[in-house]
């Protein structure tokens, strides 16, 4: 299968920080990849230099076959490319409808199917409708930063963190979600809970010190102990 992502040697400042020191890794289409790595490895960085966030200076970052590395934010997402950040970045003035229809670019008979999706899949935001985003639960505010992403036609959604700081029962509806969103488009998932990014990545590449260091098969990686306790601080 052809990789739809494919981030090649990047490397990324911020500031006078060299953060980035050659990432490289690759999602194909329909499959959950995972970022795996201690805290400050370069993960967040590096979702965010796919995104022109945090532009890379050097590399390359392919999507559907098209180097974006140039391009600016606004140009990236327009190729349908969705990025829930760790902070979530939902607007806490706004309902969940008014958080909704912003994110919105269209409001066709495609994006309202989504929006209907996507609303099944997360009931609470239905029944939060009219309710502002700052008043909701983490785990609903975290429902909410996703749905924004998918509501538009992603073919790739960039999510980092997505369990943080939330409670096991609401990191098992996550998991399930994201499980179910994978059949509609691919996913690109940063996550320092590994029992989470086990159950549903199909692949994985570990960041160490702003390198891409290891990678292969999530299910081989769930057997290494070794691995998993060099890079990951897993015992």
């Amino acid at each position: 299968m052809s990789s739809l992502l494919s981030v090649q040697q990047i490397e990324t400042y911020i500031g006078q920080y060299h953060i980035l020191h050659g990432v490289s890794f690759e999602a194909k289409k329909g499959e959950i990849t995972v970022l795996l790595g201690r805290n400050g490895a370069g993960k967040t960085t590096t979702l965010r230099s796919v995104m022109g966030l945090n532009p890379a200076s050097s590399g390359s970052i392919m999507f559907h076959n098209q180097d974006i590395a140039a391009l600016p934010t606004h140009k990236i997402s327009g190729l349908g490319i969705g990025y829930v950040p760790e902070d979530q970045g939902i607007f806490g003035d706004l309902t969940v409808e008014e958080n909704m229809k912003v994110a919105m670019k269209n409001n066709d008979h495609e994006t309202l199917e989504r929006m209907e999706w996507i609303l099944n899949l997360f009931p609470d935001l239905k029944k939060f409708w009219k309710k502002a985003g700052g008043y909701l639960s983490g785990g609903q505010k975290q429902m909410l930063s996703i749905a924004r992403a998918y509501i538009n036609q992603n073919d790739l959604l960039l999510i980092d963190e997505p369990s943080k700081g939330l409670a096991p029962v609401i990191v098992e509806k996550v998991m399930e979600s994201l499980l179910e969103m994978k059949e509609k488009t691919t996913i690109v998932l940063v996550e320092q809970n590994f029992l989470m990014a086990s159950r549903i990545g199909d692949c994985f590449f570990i960041i160490d010190d702003g390198k891409t260091v290891h990678s292969g098969d999530m299910k081989a990686l769930k057997e290494d102990e070794q691995l998993k306790r060099k890079y990951l601080g897993i015992a």
